[in-house]
């Protein structure tokens, strides 16, 4: 996430946070609730001072997180960046219960080559949400969002080009979620 800050600063205010796990130089990931925890940590204090709407984004795990998070707080809304909807490995299990429970606007950025969600699993999944959700494809995006360097020299592009794109994408979803809401009479 931290190769996106100065990006999604153009939008509004960034607030960026290492987890437990992070800070003391280890590999693998706390548990979840842990996780939970220092998220919902790190919100609290961004909400200091900050009286406006507050959205989440986070890339891979962190996205998955805040999805949780967004069950337990309110957010105006949640930008996933390469949702891990499915674990590793042969045994890896389909990580959509949040997201079906989920009431929080998200947009999902998503590569077309990420292993880790496959397109037509994240089709039948949205599918089922309760939640309001968009999808930005990156096409020929891997896990971390980068295009084959075949695609772009192909399409004449750099990957800064489909950067902006994606920035511009979660602009338009920041944009709508950030509308006040009509007042009921």
């Amino acid at each position: 996430m931290q190769g996106w800050r100065k990006r999604l600063e153009t939008i509004g205010r960034v607030v960026c946070f290492d987890y437990p796990y992070m800070r003391e130089g280890r590999r693998s990931p706390d548990r979840l609730p842990k996780l939970v925890a220092a998220h919902r940590e790190a919100l609290e204090a961004a909400r200091r001072g900050h009286p406006g709407k507050v959205l989440l984004a986070g890339k891979s795990m962190g996205s998955r997180v805040g999805c949780h998070l967004a069950l337990e707080e309110s957010v105006d809304g949640l930008v996933c960046f390469g949702y891990p909807l499915v674990g590793m490995g042969k045994n890896a299990r389909l990580r959509n219960e949040v997201l079906e429970a989920l009431e929080t606007p998200i947009l999902f950025v998503q590569g077309t080559r990420d292993k880790l969600c496959p397109l037509e699993t994240l089709a039948t999944v949205r599918a089922r949400m309760k939640a309001a959700s968009e999808l930005y494809v990156v096409e020929t995006g891997d896990h971390g969002l980068l295009a084959t360097k075949t695609s772009l020299k192909q399409a004449g592009e750099t990957q800064d080009d489909v950067d902006a794109r994606i920035l511009s994408a979660v602009a338009d979803f920041v944009a709508q979620s950030v509308q006040p809401r009509p007042r009921l009479s």
